[in-house]
């Protein structure tokens, strides 16, 4: 595996006049790692993902990818892939037609490029032969995504690739990232589906106002001593309900939803306190039939970090 990193930035500023998209920004990527983007509208992810395919220039830091660094030419180095804002398509083209045009325009040779391959990885074989123009939303972003695995990239950047798609249509492209990271490409992926990224990354770096307030492993920005809100399904909901008021570090919040729902309580907890109920719950005979947060781990620190950098401006 290569021994420098597929992503080094340091410092990263760029502007558009008198805005600030991106105030020094500083990211890692790994070969072999899927590394999450997310902010909300606004927050520079657009323009970072713009200056690593090369699409844009940084107005002053230094940028890496793929052990070289990038200048101030609108170019990245060889084995760079991928789309910012859904791909670029011909509509008139089929899908294949379409592979084959942009193999050329990258200098590969179309009856070599593996177009039949890319294609069997994003499950739009069967319709290979059918123009751009008809397909849905998440059939353009797997054609995207087919176009982006030509040539074998060691770097993927990708804007929303889940982006219309069905439930299976989001768990084939899960598997082509997790198989391409597998192999030692790395991979940017940038959403809004807190989803994608639990399931698919280690590490995430979130933006606000065009600065970093997080990098690092998904499990660290999880743990944080933030209580999260828990969704407690249990076979005696009022004995559970009791249990819980009488609880250290356990607060039963009056959620709207669960009092739609008798048998549903929603309690506020940190872990440690939510491992000691669970388990008082259990030594008195209650079954647990459900406990997950009702926000997400990540959504709810992506929430607590952005909402401080925006009262912090």
């Amino acid at each position: 595996m290569d021994t420098f990193l597929a992503i080094r930035a340091r410092g990263i500023t760029k502007c558009f006049r008198d805005v600030v998209a991106l105030d020094g920004v500083d990211m890692d990527v790994t070969p072999g790692q899927i590394h999450g983007l997310v902010g909300p509208n606004g927050a520079g992810k657009t323009t970072l993902l713009g200056l690593l395919l090369g699409l844009a220039v940084a107005d002053s830091g230094s940028l890496e990818i793929l052990g070289t660094p990038v200048g101030r030419a609108l170019a990245t180095p060889d084995g760079v892939a991928g789309f910012v804002d859904g791909p670029g398509l011909y509509p008139s083209l089929t899908a294949r037609q379409n592979l084959a045009a942009l193999a050329a325009l990258r200098g590969l040779d179309p009856r070599r490029a593996g177009i039949d391959d890319v294609l069997d990885q994003v499950g739009l074989t069967d319709v290979a032969d059918d123009r751009a123009r008809g397909f849905s939303l998440g059939m353009r972003q797997r054609l995207g995504l087919a176009a982006a695995l030509l040539g074998k990239p060691r770097l993927l950047v990708l804007d929303e690739p889940s982006n219309g798609l069905d439930p299976a249509g989001k768990k084939h492209v899960h598997g082509v990232l997790s198989r391409l990271a597998a192999d030692g490409t790395g991979v940017v992926l940038s959403s809004h589906r807190m989803d994608d990224l639990e399931a698919l990354c280690s590490e995430v770096t979130i933006l606000a106002t065009g600065r970093v307030v997080f990098s690092g492993p998904l499990g660290k920005l999880a743990a944080e001593n933030r209580a999260l809100d828990y969704r407690l399904l249990t076979s005696d909901p009022r004995a559970a309900r009791q249990l819980a008021v009488d609880a250290r570090g356990i607060e039963v919040v009056d959620d709207a939803g669960a009092r739609q729902s008798a048998e549903v309580l929603v309690i506020r907890a940190l872990v440690p306190a939510l491992d000691e109920l669970v388990s008082e719950l259990v030594h008195t005979g209650i079954a647990v039939r459900e406990l997950a947060p009702v926000v997400s781990p990540l959504e709810a620190a992506f929430l607590a970090l952005t909402e401080q950098q925006e009262a912090g401006r």
